[in-house]
């Protein structure tokens, strides 16, 4: 553990969210690489904005459908 893997679960590092993809987890079911990491569920609707604990992307609500 602590080493960076290369088999990252995000082609990106900012994903925008709208809320009807809620609930939010990573890896998402279309990232291209959806199994690189356990799937993890995220409160994004809380503070609107959350990182992923294992692969670090950033997650940002949108307020439009």
């Amino acid at each position: 553990m602590g080493e960076q893997s290369n088999d990252k679960s995000c082609a990106e590092k900012h994903y925008w969210v709208h809320p009807k993809d809620l609930p939010l987890s990573c890896p998402m079911p279309d990232m291209p690489v959806w199994n690189a990491h356990p799937r993890v569920y995220l409160d994004i609707e809380t503070k609107g904005e959350v990182a992923c604990p294992y692969c670090g992307a950033l997650f940002t609500l949108s307020g439009q459908d």
